[in-house]
C-alpha cells in the first residue's frame, strides 16, 4: 500500500566487510561505521549534492553520484521517472578500502527512493528490507556487501532461479572485530580482475570447508576462527595488488595466532577478534587458551605490526543495517 509522500528522508548505512575469508562473494558482517543522506525530492529537474566526510573531494555532485543513480534506478524499477533531488551526505565510510562503501551508496539510494515514492513509511522507520537488498544487489551486481549493510550482523547471501536470496543471522556476542586501514586504496574491479577463470578442484574443496566452517565460528564458536578463515580462492590472487596487507594479514595469523583476513576486495585487514569474557552471554563458552582473544596487549600487537601508515580500529559489529527516519539536517516543507 502506498503512503503519502514525504517531503523528504534520512538515511544511515553501515559498513561491511565481505568475504571473511573463505566465504568468497557470499559471506558479510555489518560494521558500526555509518554513512549518512538526506534527500528530497525538487520540482524541477536539478540535482544538487553536497558532501561532508570521505570523498568530498571526489566523488561526483551531479546526476552520476551513485546515491542518485540507485535511486533513478529505483524508480525506474517502479515505473516512474526520477525528478531532481537535493541529496547531503555525511561520508564515514573510507572509500576503495574493502568496506563497502559502494553497497552503502546504493542500499541508502534504493531506500530513500522507496520512501519518497510512498512505497515505504519513514514514520514508522520501517521498511521491506527484502526489496531493498533485491533492488540494491541488482545494481551492484554481487549480494556479499549489501546483505549485511540491510540486514545488518552476519548474513548468507546468494543467487538462485535469477533471484537474490539472504539469509540474516546472529553473530557470536564474543565476537570483537578489528579494522586494519590503510592510506592506499584498491578499486574492487582492480581486484576482481586479478583472480583466475578457474581455481584447482583442492583448492575449491579445501575452501568450501572453511567458508562452513566459518559460519559455526561467527554464530557460536569464535574459538575456531583460526581454521575457519583459511581461504584458497582469492586472497593469495589479488596479494600482489596490496603487498603490504597480505604481508599484515599474514604476520598476524603466523605469529600472532590472530584470525586476520582481507575485507572484501582490500586492501583493509579485518581481525576477527574474541572477547571470551562475554561467555556468559554465549551458548557456547570458549575453551581454556582460546586462540583469537583480543585483549589490550593483542590490540597494541596489531598496531605495532601495521606501523605507521594504518588506521587501527575496534569496531562494533552492526545489529540492524539501514535505518530510515525523518530528515535531520535540514527541515523540510510539506508539498
Amino acid at each position: 500500500m502506498s503512503q503519502p509522500r514525504p517531503a523528504g528522508v534520512h538515511v544511515r548505512t553501515p559498513a561491511t566487510s565481505a568475504n571473511l575469508g573463505p566465504g568468497f562473494d557470499a559471506l558479510g558482517l555489518a560494521l558500526e561505521l555509518y554513512d549518512e543522506a538526506e534527500v528530497a525530492l525538487r520540482d524541477d529537474d536539478r540535482v544538487m549534492v553536497e558532501i561532508d566526510g570521505e570523498g568530498a573531494d571526489e566523488v561526483p555532485r551531479d546526476g552520476s553520484h551513485l546515491v542518485v543513480r540507485a535511486m533513478r534506478s529505483t524508480f525506474e524499477a517502479m515505473g516512474k521517472q526520477l525528478p531532481g533531488v537535493e541529496l547531503r551526505c555525511r561520508n564515514r565510510i573510507p572509500h576503495g578500502r574493502g568496506l563497502g562503501s559502494s553497497a552503502s551508496a546504493i542500499v541508502a539510494g534504493v531506500s530513500a527512493a522507496l520512501v519518497l515514492l510512498g512505497q515505504e513509511s519513514v514514520g514508522s522507520g520501517r521498511i521491506d528490507r527484502d526489496r531493498v537488498f533485491r533492488l540494491a544487489a541488482d545494481i551492484e551486481g554481487h549480494p556479499d556487501n549489501v546483505a549485511p549493510c540491510v540486514y545488518g550482523g552476519f548474513t548468507i547471501a546468494w543467487r538462485e532461479a535469477e533471484a537474490w536470496h539472504a539469509l540474516p543471522l546472529a553473530p557470536s556476542p564474543r565476537l570483537r572485530p578489528v579494522v586494519c586501514i590503510p592510506e592506499e586504496r584498491l578499486s574492487t574491479e582492480q581486484a576482481r580482475g586479478l583472480l583466475p577463470d578457474s581455481v584447482p578442484h583442492g583448492a575449491a574443496a579445501f575452501t568450501a570447508g572453511r567458508a562452513a566452517l566459518l559460519v559455526a565460528a561467527v554464530t557460536g564458536h569464535p574459538e575456531l576462527l583460526l581454521d575457519a578463515t583459511v581461504d584458497r580462492l582469492h586472497e593469495a590472487y589479488r596479494g600482489p595488488a596490496m603487498p603490504a596487507s597480505a604481508a599484515l594479514a599474514r604476520e598476524l595469523r603466523e605469529q600472532d595466532g590472530l584470525p586476520a583476513v582481507i575485507s572484501g576486495a582490500g586492501p583493509t585487514v579485518l581481525v576477527l577478534g574474541n572477547a571470551p569474557e562475554l561467555a556468559e552471554r554465549d551458548e557456547n563458552p570458549p575453551p581454556e587458551g582460546d586462540p583469537g582473544r583480543i585483549n589490550g596487549d593483542q590490540a597494541d600487537s596489531i598496531r605495532e605490526r601495521a606501523g605507521k601508515g594504518w588506521h587501527i580500529r575496534p569496531i562494533t559489529i552492526d545489529p540492524a543495517g539501514v535505518r530510515i527516519s525523518s530528515p535531520r539536517l535540514w527541515t523540510c516543507v510539506e508539498e
